[in-house]
Parts: structure tokens; C-alpha cells; sequence
């Protein structure tokens, strides 16, 4: 593995149903490596295993063989209780229906994850507003999110993600939902944000070749496998 990863992906396999006669092998042996501070899509056809993937490298699911490493650990090789810890401090999840507890204002769901570990309150809700005011939500402190838009809700899920300032951002079709130009505006948001957290590295499930061509890196799996991989012009 290059010392410059920051994620190596080894061999990877997952089935369901094992040593049943309905088993189903999704992952056959994927590889990939990824340094620091790029911005990789994963594409490929419905069902192909992209959403699998992502959860996998966040230790959400167990592989089926092969290892997973984020900046040199293994999480293959962790408990429970020590993958909860890592992934709490290393690794962000974006999705595409947002997750944000709709009873609680944009302050307070940005600045759960930091409760969690019990950071004291005034310490985060202060993160937690500088970072929506960096997302261009700093008059929306106090709103819930059914009065925000599709957009500005995503702006939420993405300042909830960055406030444990996470190593790997995995996100998964974070702009499935949203039209064109707020799409853009969201890619931006990543990419200065990964600028400003030197060496974050952000991987985007997406089916959207023009959300593709606006990270570094295309991976495409295709039949369990990685089909292609490309730089972006």
C-alpha cells in the first residue's frame, strides 16, 4: 500500500446469503487506492453494488473477504466498539434523503455528533454555526427542516458531516434529488471544503456523468468488479 493512501481498498468481496443456495455474490475483488485530498465518483448500473461499496468502507457492513484500511488501519480488524469509535472520528456519511431529525433546528443537527462524544455544548454549537454560515446558512440557525429547501436541507447534512472534521466523506447521491444548479452549488461546497480540510478525501456514488466529471477521479464497477478507472481532465 502507498503511505500517501488514505484509503486502500484490498480485494474486497461481499455476498448475502452465504452457504445458502440463494447466495449472491455482489463484490467479486475489488481494488482501488486513494490519496489524500481527492474527489472520486463511483458509477455504475442500478444494483452493481455501489451503495455496498460505500458501506463497507464506512464499516457498516461486514466484507465478505479482503481488507479495508483508512490511513493505514484496518478495519476489518477492529470490534465493535473500537470501529464505532473510529468511524465516529474518521469517516462522514452524506445521503441523498438528508436524515436530519426534522424536531430539532439546523444548530442543533449540526451539532449532535459533537453531544455524542460529549465536546461541551457551548464548544459545539459554535462549530456548528461557524460551519452553516460557511455553507451560506448563517440566517438559518434556528429553522427547522421542513422550512428549509431540498437544497439548503442537504447544506445542513453536509455542515452535520463536516463538524467531526472526518478524514473520508462517503457520500451517497447527495444531489440525486436536487436540480441542476443547486447540484452545482453542492459540488462546490465539497470542494472548498475539502480544500480547507487539507487531505479529506470525498467518494460520491452518483449516476450522474456530470457529477462525475466534476471530481478527479471516475471509478465504474460493473458485474462486481471495477470495470474502469479514469482521471478527469
Amino acid at each position: 500500500m502507498s503511505q500517501t493512501a488514505i484509503l486502500n481498498v484490498d480485494n474486497i468481496h461481499k455476498k448475502y446469503n452465504e452457504d445458502k443456495p440463494n447466495e449472491v455474490y455482489v463484490l467479486k475483488g475489488i481494488d482501488f487506492i486513494i490519496p489524500p485530498g481527492q474527489m472520486t465518483a463511483i458509477m455504475g448500473p442500478s444494483g452493481c453494488g455501489k451503495t455496498t461499496l460505500l458501506n463497507l468502507i464506512g464499516g457498516l457492513d461486514p466484507t465478505s473477504g479482503g481488507d479495508i484500511l483508512i490511513e493505514g488501519n484496518s478495519i476489518i480488524a477492529m470490534n465493535d466498539s473500537e470501529l464505532t469509535n473510529f468511524r465516529r472520528d474518521n469517516v462522514g456519511y452524506i445521503f441523498q434523503l438528508f436524515n436530519l431529525f426534522e424536531d430539532q433546528t439546523s444548530v442543533e443537527n449540526v451539532s449532535l455528533p459533537l453531544l455524542l462524544p460529549l465536546v461541551p455544548t457551548n464548544e459545539a454549537i459554535t462549530k456548528a454555526e461557524m460551519l452553516l454560515a460557511e455553507v451560506g446558512l448563517g440566517d438559518r440557525f434556528n429553522d427547522l427542516p421542513g422550512s428549509l429547501s431540498g437544497g439548503e436541507q442537504q447544506k445542513v447534512a453536509i455542515a452535520r458531516t463536516l463538524v467531526t472534521s472526518p478524514r473520508i466523506i462517503l457520500a451517497d447521491e447527495p444531489t440525486g434529488d436536487l436540480d441542476i444548479a443547486t447540484s452545482d452549488d453542492i459540488m462546490a461546497l465539497f470542494r472548498r471544503m475539502q480544500e480547507e480540510n487539507q487531505g479529506m478525501a470525498v467518494i460520491i456514488v452518483t449516476h450522474s456523468s456530470r457529477i462525475a466529471h466534476q471530481c478527479d477521479r471516475i471509478i465504474r464497477i460493473e458485474n462486481g468488479k471495477v470495470f474502469s478507472d479514469e482521471v478527469v481532465n
